[in-house]
Formats: C-alpha cells, sequence, structure tokens
C-alpha cells in the first residue's frame, strides 16, 4: 500500500450537476500530475460522498494519515467553522486514521495565471491589457478577512498584470455586484470591460456572475477556472506544504 497521506479535497457541493462534473476533473487532472497519489473527493452538502463517509472508508481500508484540502479560494466560513467541525467529529470516531487540514487555495499568483488563462480562452490577446479593465468576481462572503483578500488580489493582480483596473465584485453577501462593477469601470471611461470569475466550479452564484456581465454588456466574460493545470498544481503545492508540516511537527516532537 502506498504510504503517503492520501489527499482528500473537500468540495462544497451543489444540486447543479456541472459543480460536481468540474471537481472530479480537477482531480482527474490532479492525478494526472502526481501518479500513484490516492486522491478522494467528499462533499460538505448536495453531492455523495460526504465527507464522514470517505473518511469511514478510508479507516476501514487500513489508511492512517489524510490530508483535508478545502477545494476554497479564501479563508471564510467552511474553511474556519464547517469544515473543521466535520473533521473533529470524524476523528472522534475514527481514532487511528490522522487527519490534517490543509490550508486554503488561495491568494497564489497560480490562482492569477489561472484567471489569466481564462480570459485569454474567452478572447482576450496579451496587447489588449492597458486598455482593459477586469471584473475580479467572487461567490462573496460575510467574512470580512475574505473580503478584505479579495480586495487586496484585485490591487496586486492590477499591479502585476498591467490591466487599465481591476474590480472586485461578489455575487452574494457583499457589494458591489459584478454589473455594478461592469458599470463603475464604463463610467471611468474604459474601454474594454472583462469579466473574470473568481470561482471554481459552475453553479447558482457563478451564473448569477455571469448574468450580472451579460447584463450590462461587458466585452469579455471568462470561464470559471474549473479544472485549470495552475490550479492542480496548487492542490499539489497545498498538499505538498501540509506533508511537509507535519513531518517537521513529528521531528520537533522527537527531539524535545
Amino acid at each position: 500500500m502506498d504510504t503517503r497521506p492520501t489527499l482528500l479535497v473537500i468540495a462544497h457541493g451543489s444540486r447543479d450537476p456541472r459543480h460536481a462534473a468540474a471537481v472530479s476533473a480537477l482531480c482527474a487532472r490532479v492525478r494526472a500530475l502526481r501518479p500513484g497519489l490516492r486522491v478522494e473527493v467528499g462533499y460538505l452538502d448536495f453531492n455523495a460522498p460526504r465527507v464522514p463517509r470517505v473518511l469511514e472508508r478510508l479507516a476501514a481500508e487500513g489508511r492512517r494519515e489524510v490530508v483535508a484540502l478545502p477545494l476554497l479560494l479564501t479563508r471564510a466560513f467552511h474553511a474556519k467553522s464547517d469544515i473543521p467541525a466535520v473533521l473533529r467529529e470524524a476523528a472522534a470516531r475514527l481514532p487511528l486514521l490522522s487527519v490534517r487540514q490543509a490550508e486554503v487555495l488561495g491568494p497564489s499568483p497560480l490562482l492569477t495565471a489561472a484567471l489569466e488563462r481564462r480570459l485569454e480562452e474567452a478572447g482576450l490577446r496579451p496587447g489588449d491589457r492597458r486598455s482593459t479593465g477586469v471584473v475580479l468576481a467572487s461567490a462573496g462572503s460575510s467574512d470580512p478577512e475574505a473580503i478584505a483578500v479579495i480586495a487586496e488580489i484585485a490591487r496586486e493582480w492590477r499591479h502585476t498584470a498591467g490591466w487599465c483596473a481591476v474590480r472586485p465584485a461578489f455575487a452574494s453577501a457583499s457589494l458591489p455586484r459584478t454589473a455594478d462593477a461592469v458599470r463603475a469601470l464604463r463610467a471611468e471611461g474604459v474601454d474594454r470591460v472583462a469579466v473574470a470569475p473568481y470561482v471554481i466550479a459552475p453553479g447558482f452564484l457563478p451564473d448569477r456572475i455571469a448574468a450580472g456581465a451579460r447584463e450590462t454588456g461587458a466585452d469579455v466574460l471568462a470561464p470559471v477556472l474549473g479544472p485549470a493545470p495552475e490550479l492542480a498544481r496548487l492542490l499539489l503545492r497545498r498538499y505538498d506544504a501540509s506533508v511537509l508540516d507535519r513531518a517537521r511537527g513529528d521531528l520537533t516532537a522527537l527531539s524535545a
């Protein structure tokens, strides 16, 4: 048996079948990048298998270590509360299974690289950047930390990529909405407006982002990140960091 910790990707889940399909495609790309690594998917809601069932199956198979990686772009409620609670409950029932929660995916230069890939696929050319304003459209959150992170990503992305403007927008919980951000860029005289969904999988909120872009006549609407190769590499980077942190902790304990 492979002794490496199993990678358990934890997705929120959705009634929209496109969501699970995108998550499956992303995990397939991760497996292709790291042959032999056991990669499982568990959902918090709506889809099967749910996270507790996956952990029970892994424990029954004799697996002893799991890296639980939230498929989330910011540290908000699910990363801070929902997922830790599910993992604690499972740990109490499965004492022989060690589960370590990895960091969320964002922020990361790999994510902005994936956003740029999707914008190019939607028709933007490198020479368009200085005349293009981008709406960085995320799902939204009531967590001030998550909102601040999105705003900082927008500022940094404008600085490093050379867009004439980058504005954050949110599909829920926070303002502005995508349509408002597009209108604001138009009012400033921006020649070309592109909407870049900062979301991983299709679903209700990404559809709301797309509707806002179409409603206001955005010139470019990129697809969601989905199984972008940069995103797959980022999952493995977070997995490796968690495994390394665990190894360092074990060494510290041995030397104490």
